[in-house]
């Protein structure tokens, strides 16, 4: 098979997926559409090198994970983190119900060593689960290398219809409130938030002519090498994955003005990335034989059930205390299992068809969007991340 021959295949697997996402309204995940097609050519026509042949070696993907991680880094707000404090605590919540759970039942069901993998794919997205299967096959681990890669493409199976459900009572009673005259539409700063422009403060005296991709590039590889530099330096004293580090440095980096917020899309870079990344997530796939994926199952359906129970239970009780009702708590706690741009459009979703009146939507998008999107950026981008360096190292 020729090199671009396998690029246009492989390519064609991700539009499918995003196509089948988007008539279904995101309720069948693109990555389910595109494992089950990346499964089905390796149990039929492609080579096990596909990935590698199109383009995509191990080598081009570490590159593209420390690139997007401390992308990553660069979309923390802090006026965005500072008004929705409560969703934050309740977002940590959920994810420590999960480990709980997971800790304290899934541990005697599956093995700890199942749990350690199955924990940050689980919280988080792509970057989480790529760490875990690459720390699981270098432990000589080859079925929970696919299992986190597996527990990845499914999870968001609970986490769409679940988070539809809740937050149609929750727009319900919202919109009940409105009508009568109980609720105002929040006015924040988050929306605003999102998209300023953050000045370049180190570089404030250069003409915007010279900021060309190539120095968005060379800032953000400047950065991540750096993270890989720290971590290499710590190891003898403490083992600190360098992909947390590139989070962490992306976010100061970001703070004193090295880097801008969304860099990497600036450059004209992410969407590259990301198609590299995903191509290099399924071609974990390859070692999945029919009878693995039987072998996983059991574990796979259990860890996801347990894991909502266990964030079910520690938002519900978080959002009491904070007074927050059980909907929106639960809802925010959900976000970890897809994150972000799902639970941008599955919060959309739920409003447009609750009402058709534009004021009326837009007063409950002002109090059910901003928390969604902080909770998915907080257990996806960052905590999964640290959960997934601190514990590849136990394997």
């Amino acid at each position: 098979m020729s090199q671009m021959l396998a690029l246009v295949i492989l390519v064609a697997i991700l539009y499918i997926g995003d196509v089948v996402s988007v008539r279904t309204k995101a309720w069948i995940p693109s990555v389910f559409v595109c494992a089950v097609l990346f499964l089905l050519g390796y149990w039929t026509f492609f080579p096990q090198d596909i990935v590698s042949l199109a383009g995509v070696p191990p080598t081009v993907a570490s590159m593209m994970i420390y690139l997007l991680i401390t992308n990553m880094g660069t979309l923390l707000s802090l006026q965005q983190l500072k008004e929705q404090w409560k969703t934050i605590l309740i977002s940590l919540a959920g994810i420590l119900g999960i480990i709980v759970a997971l800790f304290g039942i899934g541990t005697m069901l599956f093995g700890i060593e199942t749990i350690i993998v199955a924990i940050p794919p689980l919280v988080g997205g792509v970057v989480s689960a790529l760490i875990m299967s690459e720390g699981a096959a270098n432990a000589g681990l080859a079925t929970l290398a696919v299992f986190a890669i597996v527990i990845y493409v499914m999870q968001g199976f609970a986490g769409y219809p679940l988070t539809s459900i809740v937050l149609k009572k929750e727009g319900k009673m919202l919109l009940e409130k409105y009508r009568k005259g109980e609720l105002k539409e929040q006015k924040t700063g988050t929306q605003a938030s999102v998209s300023e422009r953050h000045e370049l403060k180190l570089f404030k005296k250069m003409p915007d002519k010279f900021n060309t991709d190539y120095f968005k590039f060379f800032r953000l590889a400047l950065v991540g090498f750096l993270a890989y530099l720290v971590s290499t330096l710590l190891a003898p004293i403490v083992v600190i994955s360098p992909y947390v580090l590139c989070l962490l440095f992306g976010i100061i980096a970001t703070s004193i003005g090295f880097l801008e917020r969304h860099v990497l899309q600036k450059a004209n870079g992410f969407g590259l990335a990301m198609m590299a990344l995903m191509l290099f997530i399924f071609d974990g796939l390859k070692k999945a034989t029919p009878s693995m994926m039987m072998e996983i199952l059991y574990p796979l359906v259990g860890c996801i059930v347990l894991g909502v129970v266990g964030m079910y239970i520690f938002s519900l009780f978080m959002g009491k205390v904070l007074k927050v009702s059980k909907e929106m708590a639960f809802a925010v706690s959900l976000t970890a299992l897809y994150g972000f741009p799902a639970d941008y459009i599955i919060t959309n979703e739920v409003i447009n068809s609750l009402t058709e009146d534009e004021k009326e939507r837009e007063a409950l998008t002002s109090h059910m969007l901003p928390p969604m999107l902080v909770g998915g950026f907080i257990s996806v981008t960052m905590v999964s991340v640290i959960l997934a360096g601190l514990f590849v190292g136990f394997l």
